[in-house]
């Protein structure tokens, strides 16, 4: 089976020594990063993007490739909204095909009582301008040729998108690069350089980097750089597993998912699939630390995460991952530089006999690949976006909670405004880091 492509191996792109000065500084280079620093340097402001690995070499390389309105948390819609139009100009700005498609998402029903979810999410989408709608079982049928299931019907929102993550994330980091930010890969932040209470700089296993802005967009990694600075972020990271087949077929060109399966259409023919609503949770610190910030998400689906024992050596809530560091000193960053989980096979075997009955016309299905990601999520599965009080000048965008991909514009967007102090566009209260702290209730976003 192919491994996956982007890895520790993978070669750097963006090389070289990180200036001694610049105006922010962007730790990560996923997709939240990348197109903060975008917006950054387009707003005229000296960027350098700092990864310690290769740019989208964890989640957003290894996600679904949905750019999806459909089932987000009414806070996140009209951002999402701005997401699906941003898309398709970065899209014409790239000098690769990144795979964008207008395919459509929809959720399949199998009862009434889904459906009746779905047609109460409605409302939201009508108040943002989305266009998603209910499809009975034969319209289902007809927009996805060959499913061999009878559903009581789907969700269905035929703006939405897709893209071939792997593909799309280098492709922004190249726009950005070519519109002036300083991207460097294989260069970890170890600690935030801090003078009376207020972001400097950086220190990087290269030195130090004089700024007075500093977005946070390390993605599983937040909690933990959080953390050593003295900022704690109830954020844990769930493991989930995806597939890849050989080329079938094309019944359909968008993106679908049942309580099983989910599953899209790929630019090589194939389809990428997952399991639906599953996931894995290394028990590590954080989770203790965090457990009573996500007892309502775990009762509310208490058989949606399967638990393990302690997570591999080097990963973020690993019992033996440092907690503190100093700046001379190697940092967790360093020693990990790629969090590449290995699939659960057993997942693997599921996602294939699943989609074989879904379309039993295909034959047995064939893998040409199969990796897993770690995925960033909160207490409430809504993200944080946010300056952080304690720290001034410090702004962080992290816990996408596997939203990231297609939101990512513009959350990078509205981090960048957060920044410089441009209109955000948005009401940002949902996404409040104080949350957290200030006697909130966890209201978890909506579970379709």
């Amino acid at each position: 089976m192919m491994a996956f492509p982007i890895s520790e191996a993978t070669p750097v792109v963006h090389a070289g020594a990180p200036p001694q000065q610049t105006d922010v500084v962007v730790i990560g280079g996923g997709v939240i990063g990348v197109c903060t620093a975008l917006f950054l340097v387009e707003a005229g402001h000296h960027v350098v993007l700092l990864e310690k690995g290769r740019i989208a070499a964890e989640q957003s390389s290894r996600n679904w490739g949905w750019i999806r309105q459909q089932g987000r948390d009414p806070h996140e819609l009209g951002i999402m909204a701005e997401s699906n139009r941003i898309w398709r100009d970065l899209a014409s700005r790239t000098n690769v095909d990144i795979g964008l498609v207008q395919g459509g998402v929809s959720y399949l029903a199998k009862t009434d009582e889904e459906m009746a979810v779905y047609e109460a999410w409605l409302d939201h989408a009508r108040a943002h301008g989305v266009d998603s709608r209910l499809l009975s079982n034969a319209e289902t049928q007809a927009l996805i040729s060959g499913i061999s299931q009878s559903y009581a019907g789907a969700l269905y929102t035929a703006t939405d998108l897709r893209a071939e993550p792997w593909v799309t994330v280098p492709a922004l980091a190249g726009i950005a690069a070519r519109a002036g930010a300083r991207l460097i890969e294989n260069c970890a932040v170890r600690t935030l350089d801090i003078q009376a209470g207020r972001v400097t700089g950086v220190m990087t296993e290269q030195g130090r980097i004089k700024a007075s802005s500093v977005v946070l967009a390390g993605g599983a990694w937040s909690s933990l750089f959080l953390r050593n600075a003295g900022v704690a972020l109830p954020q844990l990271s769930v493991r989930a597993t995806v597939a890849a087949t050989e080329p079938l077929p094309q019944m359909y060109q968008g993106g679908a998912a049942d309580d099983k399966i989910a599953f899209r259409a790929r630019a090589d023919g194939g389809y990428s699939l997952a399991a639906g609503g599953f996931h894995e949770l290394f028990i590590g610190p954080d989770a203790f630390r965090a457990f009573p910030k996500f007892l309502t998400q775990l009762r509310k689906d208490p058989f949606g995460t399967r638990f393990m024992a302690s997570a591999p050596t080097g990963f973020p809530d690993a019992w033996g991952t440092p907690r503190s560091w100093s700046a001379e000193a190697q940092s967790p960053f360093e020693r990990m530089r790629v969090l590449n989980p290995a699939p659960n096979p057993k997942k693997l075997r599921d996602l294939q006999r699943d989609f074989a009955a879904l379309f039993p016309t295909f034959g047995p299905i064939k893998l040409k690949s199969a990796w897993a990601g770690m995925i960033d999520t909160m207490p409430d599965v809504v993200p944080v976006m946010d300056r952080v009080d304690a720290i001034k000048g410090l702004v962080v965008g992290t816990g996408f909670s596997g939203h990231g991909f297609g939101i990512g514009p513009a959350a990078g967007r509205v981090l960048s405004a957060l920044v410089t102090g441009a209109d955000v566009g948005h009401d940002l209260h949902r996404f409040r880091l104080s949350r957290f702290t200030d006697g909130s209730k966890m209201d978890i976003g909506p579970s379709v």
